[in-house]
């Protein structure tokens, strides 16, 4: 199957997490109803994004994985004949927590997770509290309708991240995120920020010859009280050469529906080889922290 279509799940979050699984669930449903045979949520989508304090209370949030939501959503998987990647708030063991996504194949078999790897510690983006950076390395799976990877929110700033999932032979590489503005920063900052965020992603497509798809968030959240955040939204698809092929409003829900074409894939890497023309044989300073 050449052309494959794509579901990218745009939505607020509300302070019930039972109420934010539905409103995921049915969103799936629509997805695959109209056509999608991979379908991305967004990055934590159970809950608020809590990560804009520090709070123990938080990690009642967590659930195992493979556990109650993963088994809702291969249900679902199966019953529809999809491909979903399901991101969640992990609990490995007592005090061992994960920023986790979970991929689900077109039969419901869990075929694997990621779980984040770079972790941030920004004003309001307290991660480093939370989640332990990830020991799953950087992967791709093969599906039922070709093979993906999977990075999660912070990881998008990272080439290397994109390269080495690539390099697995991933033709999608899908980023669930919650990222979005400091309100008192979004007149000055804020176009300079959303364009970055979506001009790295757009670079990780022509640099590695691959599709790249970005589910945000919308909405202003203050579970901590005080300013919140306020999600952009703008979920989009870039194409093999970087092209914008869909992108999604900025404060609106919406089930972004995308075909693209992995034959697309192949031939963008043939006509334009970075792999092949790559120095291996020069790149080992980039183990180093830094070059002093």
């Amino acid at each position: 199957m050449s052309t494959v279509t794509l579901g990218l799940l745009q939505h607020a979050c509300s302070a019930d997490p039972a109420a934010n699984l539905r409103r995921s669930l049915a969103l799936t449903e629509q997805a695959a109803r109209q056509g999608a045979q991979i379908i991305c949520t967004q990055e934590l989508f159970r809950s608020q994004y809590f990560c804009q304090s520090e709070d123990y209370a938080n990690f009642a949030l967590a659930e195992s994985v493979p556990g109650p939501t993963t088994k809702v959503f291969q249900k679902l998987a199966r019953q529809h004949g999809v491909v979903i990647i399901v991101s969640l708030f992990e609990k490995r063991a007592s005090g061992l927590y994960h920023n986790t996504a979970a991929i689900i194949d077109a039969d419901g078999t869990l075929r694997g997770i990621y779980r984040k790897m770079h972790i941030p510690d920004d004003p309001a983006y307290y991660e480093k509290f939370y989640f332990t950076p990830g020991d799953t390395g950087f992967r791709a799976w093969p599906t039922k309708y070709g093979k993906i990877g999977v990075l999660i929110c912070w990881d998008q700033w990272f080439p290397e991240a994109a390269r080495l999932t690539a390099l697995q032979g991933a033709e999608i590489i899908f980023y669930p995120t919650a990222i979005g503005w400091h309100p008192k920063e979004k007149k000055t900052q804020g176009a300079k920020q959303h364009a970055a965020w979506e001009t790295i992603q757009r670079a990780h497509g022509v640099a590695n010859g691959c599709y790249v798809a970005v589910t945000n968030r919308i909405g202003l959240e203050r579970p901590a009280g005080g300013d919140g955040l306020e999600f952009w939204g703008q979920s989009f698809v870039a194409g093999t050469s970087g092209e914008i092929l869909a992108k999604a409003t900025a404060d609106r829900e919406e089930v972004l529906l995308v075909p693209v074409n992995r034959a697309q894939v192949d031939d963008t890497r043939t006509h334009w080889p970075f792999l092949r023309d790559r120095r291996i044989d020069a790149y080992g300073d980039l183990t180093r922290r830094f070059i002093d």
